[in-house]
């Protein structure tokens, strides 16, 4: 059954509708993760792109403009919708499983892996290498030049503050993480990794109370189970916290995304 389905999928991809054209020397790519689906978007011709990751279509899960992302077409990642659309490459994260990975390679597919970025100058080095696969390796300076005149207008000289990033029910992030990096550049120390806590770590609330940090951005919206803990009398009423907002968009992910992230981040740093 399962190969009927793909035979009938590769006879269908065989139809000249069913794949976007792209210049000769320009390869078509299917992209798995919503990482790679932001930094593509801006290296890669639209046509280049045969479809980005269902992640990016859901406001929950995209680390890209929405709008920008609804203009690609869409897949699931299924083995089966990749292999239909025939593209020349397919980029995914690093949590893929072994399974699907050798599904991939007995097919012939080109498949290449990108781990999450954990450092500014490792989301660079992603960017040079996706912008090198699709051949279009001056998009990929001009993004990392982007990137890099943002980082350089967020940098500060001051004192830096600490800041805890407050996620779902009290996760933080340690400091083997991106968002750390970028938090250390614009002129922050990162409350969680200053504790020993590591990625993914919950981080008590009695802790906060027992030494508070200086600036409290939480990545939930009023009804989320971050702000209820947040919003805890005894946290409330001490004084010299401040609360912010972010986008739990800009957490993960590199290339353009650092982009908005640094500007948040500078943004309130400057106001303090």
């Amino acid at each position: 059954m399962r190969l009927a389905l793909l035979a009938a999928l590769m006879l269908g991809a065989c139809s000249p509708a069913a794949v976007q054209q792209a210049g000769p020397h320009h390869p078509t790519i299917v992209s798995l993760n919503p990482c790679t689906d932001a930094i593509l978007a801006e290296v890669a011709d639209p046509q280049q792109i045969i479809a980005l990751s269902h992640y990016s279509q859901s406001a929950q899960s995209s680390s890209m403009d929405l709008a920008q992302a609804r203009r690609f077409a869409f897949t699931g990642g299924t083995v089966e919708e990749v292999l239909a659309l025939r593209p020349d490459l397919v980029i995914s994260g690093n949590f893929m499983s072994p399974p699907t990975v050798a599904a991939f390679e007995r097919l012939g597919m080109k498949l290449v892996q990108v781990p999450i970025a954990r450092t500014v100058p490792e989301t660079i080095a992603q960017v040079r290498q996706l912008a090198a696969l699709a051949r279009q390796r001056g998009r990929g300076e001009a993004l990392v030049a982007q990137m890099e005149k943002s980082l350089a207008k967020a940098a500060t000289s001051d004192t830096p503050l600490t800041a805890l990033i407050w996620q779902s029910g009290g996760i933080v992030p340690g400091d083997d993480s991106l968002i750390a990096d970028l938090l250390r550049r614009t002129g922050f120390i990162n409350f969680s990794g200053a504790k020993g806590m590591g990625q993914a770590d919950y981080l008590p609330l009695e802790t906060v109370l027992a030494d508070p940090p200086q600036v409290i951005f939480a990545t939930g919206d009023a009804r989320s189970q971050e702000d209820r803990m947040l919003a805890h009398p005894a946290l409330v009423q001490m004084k010299g916290i401040r609360r912010e907002p972010l986008d739990s968009a800009l957490l993960w992910c590199g290339g353009p995304t650092i982009i908005r992230a640094v500007e948040r981040l500078a943004e309130v740093r400057s106001s303090l």
